[in-house]
Parts: C-alpha cells; structure tokens; sequence
C-alpha cells in the first residue's frame, strides 16, 4: 500500500504532499524533512529503494523535482517507479513540459491527476488518456 507521495525540489521544500495513510499534521513536516533528506542526500549511482523505519521509500528525480513514495513492506518498489515514471508522463502530457512552477499555481490539477492514478493508497488507474478525462473536461467546461 501506499502511504504517502511528496514532490520535493533540490533545496528539500515541498511542492505536493498527499498521504494515504494517516500522519498527524504536527509530524507531518518533520516526516517530510528526514524522508527528503534521506533521498536527496543520495547519489545518482545509489539505488531508488531506501528502507526507512516501518516503510520503504521508492524515489525517482526528474530535472529539479524529486518524486518520492513511502510504501508498505509488502508494496513493489519496481512497480511504484513505474507509477512515478507515469505520474511525470501524466504530467508533462497535461502541461507540455511540467516544470516545478506549473505544480506550484496548478495544484489543484495535479492532485485530481494524483486522485484519478491513487485511491486509498492503491493503484487504480495507469492509462493516461483515462486519467486526464476529468481534467479534459473540466478544461472544456472553463473554455465554452
């Protein structure tokens, strides 16, 4: 299961955070500030997988963000790179690009892209097209 997804840039602020398993709020920004050093403290040749207390974190960087997912034990490492790979591809195929700026002033875009992939902290949507329906529509809806 899921527990948690962070998009961190390089200096370890947070840009997205969605949890799926609950975490007091008081915690929840000393969580994010080990998880994110943990990962970002890491080099480019050492593996994506980190074992970190009671869950593994799987991470992934692309340009200046870092994607980072804090799974149960029993959770696929491979198959939640795989998730993150395709929630960046989601991304850049709705925003032409994503930058860190586009998450920052689209927020609300991105966690429906995040709600239509992750439900209850399992997977349940892959196919892209599928995932950005409810975005496609709710676009076509602002621009008529």
């Amino acid at each position: 299961m899921i527990k948690f997804v962070l998009m961190v840039n390089q200096q370890g602020q947070t840009r997205l955070s969605k949890y799926y398993d609950p975490v007091e709020l008081s915690r929840r920004a000393a969580l994010e500030a080990v998880v994110v050093r943990c990962c970002l403290s890491r080099s480019k040749h050492e593996c994506s997988f980190v074992e970190y207390n009671d869950f593994k974190l799987v991470y992934r960087q692309y340009a200046a963000l870092y994607v980072v997912v804090g799974i149960t034990h029993s959770e696929n490492e491979l198959s939640i790179y795989e998730l993150i790979q395709n929630f960046v591809e989601v991304l850049d195929k709705y925003f032409s690009r994503v930058s860190e700026l586009d998450i920052m002033f689209n927020l609300d875009s991105v966690h429906i892209i995040l709600d239509e992939m992750i439900q209850n902290g399992h997977i349940v949507e892959t196919n892209k097209s599928r995932i950005l329906a409810p975005l496609t529509a709710i676009d076509k809806m602002a621009d008529g």
